[in-house]
């Protein structure tokens, strides 16, 4: 005998596509900052019993690969009309970008083994973008490897920062430096000084700067690695 009672739950469930449980399950990891939602919480915001999304997925896993799936459909594919430093530098500034507008991402971005079809195309892409620059297979892995560990790692601690604003900054920074003595702590003093405290001065300036230390470095050694 069906327990549902007649014509709601069955018909919301019918109603269901995996576009809908998917885009669901993303807002609602937003909402919760680093944290996935459950099926039991999914199901209740889409209205549905949680053993009804099992209809459309097999199982979490799935619902996994699909939102990481779509993050990677928000990142700036490289782009055919600039070399491979301009087109790495926006794929760069385009992920950190979606990594810090779904920070549940982070943890989860390289570790599907059933990655859906935008992140095999991204990953496509990115690749061949700087094997059209110069670079051979091997310094290509190379070179994506170290972007994506500096921008995964650039934006969990940017996240983890206690400000979110350079007004922020100051007065976070202003606190901590009435605690330091100039004589005890002048590297400390001065770099406050010289950065947090400087009219104008914003934390994710420092992301650019080193983005562009890592796409120097690899400018350097990309002939090397494409004779090996």
């Amino acid at each position: 005998m069906n327990s549902e009672p007649a014509g709601k739950p069955a018909a919301r469930r019918n109603l269901l596509s995996k576009e809908l449980v998917l885009r669901t399950a993303v807002a609602l990891a937003d909402e919760a900052g680093t944290d996935v939602p459950s099926m039991r919480r999914l199901g209740d915001r889409l209205g549905v019993e949680s053993m009804s999304l099992y209809h459309h997925f097999r199982s979490k896993d799935m619902i996994l690969d699909g939102m990481v799936d779509i993050v990677f459909g928000e990142i700036e594919f490289p782009p055919d009309d600039v070399d491979w430093r301009m087109a790495m530098r926006r794929r760069a500034v385009s992920l950190r970008d979606a990594l810090i507008r779904h920070p549940w991402a982070i943890r989860l971005m390289d570790s599907r083994q059933n990655p859906g079809p935008a992140t095999l195309r991204h990953h496509n892409a990115a690749i061949g973008c700087l094997r059209s620059g110069g670079f051979s297979i091997a310094g290509a892995a190379h070179a994506i490897s170290v972007l994506d560990s500096y921008t995964y790692g650039f934006t969990i601690q940017e996240l983890s920062l206690p400000f979110r604003s350079s007004a922020e900054l100051e007065d976070v920074a202003g606190s901590i430096v009435k605690q330091l003595t100039p004589d005890e702590f002048p590297h400390l003093t001065e770099m406050i000084a010289d950065r947090a405290l400087k009219p104008g001065y914003a934390y994710d300036e420092e992301f650019d700067i080193g983005l562009d230390l890592i796409l120097d470095g690899l400018e350097r050694r990309r002939e090397s690695w494409a004779q090996n």
